[in-house]
């Protein structure tokens, strides 16, 4: 199958996967999406229908949902403390002043010296500035507060955590993601 379209970067753009039961399963490119559709496993539920996608014998629109034709048992993934999963789950957020830049460091509410272990409970997004103030110090010892206490979401996904709260701000895939009080939007 050859696919043609205007741009090859819109091949790369990301497609929510679901389950048969609508069940949010997966993202891939609009690329594997459409070889999805093409091959019958996969039907399209939203699609951009300014850009199309040309093959030899069929034209397609863009999707961004699609749905599996057949159910896919998968167990439910585990869900891993990460720098990344931190800063998802924080909204790549400062935790201390609320900042939001690409300047962020992980940081030890209970500081490493002290026995602080590195679990959701204990671990947030800092920025720089935050991080050097703090130091190895508890919060309350230099005049600083959490905006929310940190702890491991409820919610595991079976897409990345990441890719969720990206996701939950699409407002295509927002009608399939779930949402959950303990993950920020």
């Amino acid at each position: 199958m050859m696919l043609t379209t205007r741009t090859t970067s819109s091949m790369n753009q990301e497609v929510l996967v679901l389950n048969s039961d609508y069940e949010p399963l997966n993202v891939c490119t609009a690329k594997r999406a459409i070889v999805l559709v093409y091959m019958g496993k996969a039907e399209v539920l939203h699609a951009d229908p300014s850009i199309r996608v040309v093959s030899p014998n069929r034209v397609f629109e863009m999707p961004s949902v699609v749905k599996l034709r057949t159910q896919i048992k998968r167990p439910l993934p585990e869900l891993k403390l990460s720098r990344r999963t931190i800063f998802a789950r924080d909204n790549y957020t400062c935790q201390y002043c609320g900042v939001i830049t690409k300047e962020l460091t992980l940081d030890h509410v209970i500081p490493r010296h002290a026995g602080g272990p590195a679990t959701w409970d204990n671990l947030v997004t800092c920025c720089r500035r935050c991080n050097t103030k703090k130091g190895d110090k508890l919060p309350h010892q230099v005049g600083m507060k959490l905006a929310r206490p940190p702890r491991r979401p409820k919610y595991t996904p079976y897409i990345s955590l990441t890719k969720y709260i990206t996701g939950r701000k699409n407002s295509v895939w927002m009608d399939y993601l779930p949402a959950f009080a303990d993950i920020v939007d």
